[in-house]
């Protein structure tokens, strides 16, 4: 019986690691500072019926409001309370969407904000999103309640209260970032008020939670608070499933805490795979993309099972998080749909792709001044809706990278290939590859300043196939290239280098 039980415990455990994506979906997409209601909009007529399997939302908690028109991003990122009231809308228009997304199979994932609350200038008699009235120079957040005891003040250790040094695994956890009021974890009662904030929303319907700045919180706390929430609600997702948990832990080497200190609880964000990324699709430091042949683990990134990745983030598409220069973004538009296009085809890790909204940049001695710009909004400070275009595309700012025809082809094909193994490398010992997902898929890539025109072994059934990146399979015809594939497997494939999208692919469900 005991052997029973310890088993039955490990494989509840796992399950933090499954984001119960529902009918063959692999994809999450974060739909960065969207409003609730665009959300379940989206879902319904584009998510659902394009495959992918869950979205990212910003935190749905209440947080500062700075003046306007300074309304940044980040004050979603500075809560003070856990009412469900944000820029995205009402507490009854998240409910709204978790249902209407779970009801067309995408599943929600809360990005929860629980290392700390407001910044400690947060100001004094100030009101939230919620209306709710705190102040941060006491401490003193009645909506929780928080008070002065419930933060790590006492337990930083350097002059300023703020972290010093990341060679330093207690100042990181102890000290405040960015001036942000650090809690304190270990006490049982701020563990309690964690849990019942994401338990609201297990009730609610949503499949998991990216943890942000896990960095920042001791392992044994935040095992603490993942031990007290609840299984995933039973209308939506199979009995005794846990929740998904996928843990922000910026982790580039050379710190005192590494992502390996978080294994143990869930996915973890493998940050060094877009900063690579880049640098091969950059071709920077003498990087080639025919080095990929061993791409995941055999460039000692996290075990696959461990990861999540993408190719940028909310962050560091704005040049700080992790990365630096070398992450690709929306800005240099054919190379992210390359570098989307490899990380969807190839099976290593979970998967998200990033949806943003374009700012005024503004870049001083290699610094974007207005990297704070917050979501398109109108002249009181409320976020636009997301207008859809014609054909397609997004208006107004906002950039729906996860809508282009390219990347939106990728998420199809990475559920087509779903458990097939890398399979069929090629590579002409520089910047043009292709590889194989066993005989359910085939992708190829030309990087290099000439022409690939060559014939490779796809592993793919005979027939004539549409290139999913220069159009698709619509009824019985190709919009863009055919590749025809013989009895052999083999195909002829030709990429211009001056192509407005170098690389072609290829899945059993694009055959004509």
């Amino acid at each position: 019986m005991r052997l029973f039980i310890l088993v039955a415990f490990f494989g509840l455990g796992l399950t933090q690691y499954n984001p119960h994506t529902k009918h063959g979906r692999t994809a999450i997409v974060h739909l960065f500072e969207w409003r609730w209601a665009d959300i379940a909009a989206e879902c319904e007529r584009f998510l659902g019926p394009n495959g992918y399997g869950g979205v990212q939302i910003s935190p749905p908690n209440e947080h500062i409001v700075l003046n306007e028109p300074w309304r940044p991003w980040w004050q979603r990122y500075q809560p003070v309370g856990y009412k469900l009231c944000s820029r995205s809308g009402s507490e009854d228009e998240l409910r709204d969407m978790i249902t209407r997304c779970n009801y067309v199979g995408v599943n929600i994932y809360v990005d929860a904000v629980i290392n700390h609350m407001c910044g400690a200038g947060g100001g004094e008699g100030t009101h939230s999103s919620c209306g709710s009235w705190f102040s941060a120079g006491k401490r003193d957040f009645p909506s929780v309640p928080f008070s002065y005891w419930d933060f790590n003040d006492k337990k930083c250790t350097t002059g300023s209260g703020e972290i010093e040094s990341y060679c330093d695994a207690r100042q990181v956890r102890n000290c405040r970032l960015v001036s942000l009021l650090d809690l304190a974890m270990e006490k049982d009662y701020v563990r309690g008020k964690l849990a019942d904030f994401m338990n609201n929303l297990i009730d609610m319907g949503v499949a998991g939670f990216r943890v942000d700045a896990c960095k920042h919180m001791w392992p044994d706390d935040l095992s603490a608070v993942y031990d007290r929430l609840q299984n995933l609600n039973t209308k939506w997702f199979n009995n005794g499933s846990r929740p998904f948990i996928y843990q922000e832990v910026i982790d580039l080497g050379g710190e005192a805490i590494t992502s390996r200190d978080y294994y143990r609880l869930g996915r973890v964000t493998e940050f060094r795979y877009g900063a690579k990324l880049g640098n091969v699709f950059r071709k920077w430091n003498g990087e080639k993309l025919f080095y990929t042949k061993n791409w995941g683990e055999g460039w000692d990134f996290m075990p696959d099972d461990k990861a999540i990745v993408f190719v940028d983030n909310h962050d560091n598409q704005r040049g700080h998080g992790a990365g630096g220069a070398s992450i690709i973004t929306f800005w240099d538009s054919r190379l992210y749909k390359m570098a989307v296009g490899y990380m969807l085809a190839h099976p290593y890790g979970v998967t998200r792709v990033m949806s943003s909204f374009r700012w005024n940049r503004n870049i001083v001695n290699g610094k974007d001044q207005n990297d704070w710009m917050g979501p398109p909004s109108h002249s009181d400070g409320s976020t636009k809706p997301v207008p859809i275009n014609p054909d397609q595309t997004c208006g107004d700012g906002w950039v729906c990278e996860h809508r282009w025809r390219q990347i939106k082809n990728m998420v199809i094909f990475r559920n087509v290939v779903n458990g097939q193994p890398h399979s069929n490398w090629w590579d002409n010992q520089s910047n043009q590859v292709a590889f194989g997902r066993g005989n359910r898929g085939f992708i190829v890539f030309n990087n290099d300043d000439w022409d690939l025109d060559v014939i490779l072994n796809t592993g793919m059934p005979e027939g004539t196939y549409c290139d999913v990146i220069s159009g698709q399979k619509e009824g019985n015809k190709c919009t863009g290239k055919q590749i025809k594939v013989g009895d052999n497997g083999k195909a002829h494939f030709n990429i211009s280098n001056r192509d407005e999208d170098p690389f072609v692919a290829i899945h059993a469900n694009s055959k004509l």
